[in-house]
C-alpha cells in the first residue's frame, strides 16, 4: 500500500496545473464490495479509469485502475492547497481487493488526527474502535494488500500538493489497520511523507 499512496501523490502532483482528469463522485459504499466485485463492476460504477498499473505485493500481481482529478480554481482544505481527489482500485486474478478514496477538496477531505494513533493497540483494539477514533476510513483491503490471509484492513489517507509546478511541495500520510477475524487489530501501519504546513 505504500507503493499505491506514492502513486497518488504522484498523480496529485502532475494534476495540479489548473483543471485536470476527469470529475468524479465517491460512489455509494455498497456499490463496489471488497472480495466481490470485479474489473467490469468498477467501470461501470465509475467509468474508464484514468491510467491503470500493476504492483507486486506479498508475491501477487495486483492490478490498479486509477481515477484523478485536481481544480486550479477549486477550494482546497487548506490554504494554498491545490484541490484534487483521487480514487484507486486494486484487483487480483480480477476481484476487487482493495479501494482507497483520497481529497483534499474542502467538501470531501480525507484528512485525519494522526495525534491519535497512539491509542490503537494491536491485540486490543477493535474495528469500532478504530472508527470511534478516526470516524469513517477512506478505504478497505484484504489480502495481499494486508499481510495475512483472512484479515482485513481499513484504511485513512490524505495527501496534498502546494505552490506551482516549479516550486511544488507534497505531503501524505497513510494508515492501514488489519483485523483478524474477531475484528481486533492485528496491524498498525503508518507512514507519513513531507510537511503539512
Amino acid at each position: 500500500m505504500k507503493n499505491a499512496q506514492f502513486l497518488i501523490v504522484v498523480i496529485l502532483a502532475v494534476l495540479v496545473s489548473a483543471c485536470a482528469g476527469t470529475n468524479f463522485k465517491r460512489p455509494d459504499p455498497q456499490a463496489l464490495i471488497v472480495g466481490k466485485s470485479n474489473s467490469s463492476d468498477v467501470v461501470n460504477v465509475m467509468g474508464a479509469p484514468g491510467q491503470t498499473g500493476e504492483l507486486l505485493k506479498n508475491n501477487e500481481k495486483v492490478r490498479i485502475l486509477r481515477y484523478a482529478y485536481a481544480e486550479g480554481a477549486g477550494t482546497g482544505r487548506y490554504p494554498g492547497v491545490t484541490p484534487a481527489r483521487a480514487m484507486v482500485f486494486y484487483t487480483v486474478n480480477d476481484v476487487l481487493v482493495g479501494l482507497e478514496f483520497v481529497s483534499s477538496f474542502a467538501d470531501d477531505a480525507t484528512d485525519f488526527d494522526e495525534s491519535k494513533l497512539s491509542a490503537i493497540t494491536k491485540g486490543k483494539s477493535t474495528r469500532a474502535d478504530v472508527v470511534a477514533l478516526l470516524g469513517q476510513p477512506i478505504g478497505n483491503v484484504v489480502y495481499p494488500l494486508v499481510k495475512n490471509k483472512g484479515e482485513t484492513g481499513i484504511v485513512y489517507a490524505y495527501s496534498h500538493v502546494k505552490g506551482t509546478v516549479f516550486n511544488m511541495t507534497q505531503y501524505s500520510k497513510t494508515l492501514i489497520v488489519s483485523f483478524d477475524a474477531n475484528h481486533v487489530a492485528t496491524e498498525v501501519e503508518y507512514v507519513s511523507t513531507g510537511e503539512k504546513s
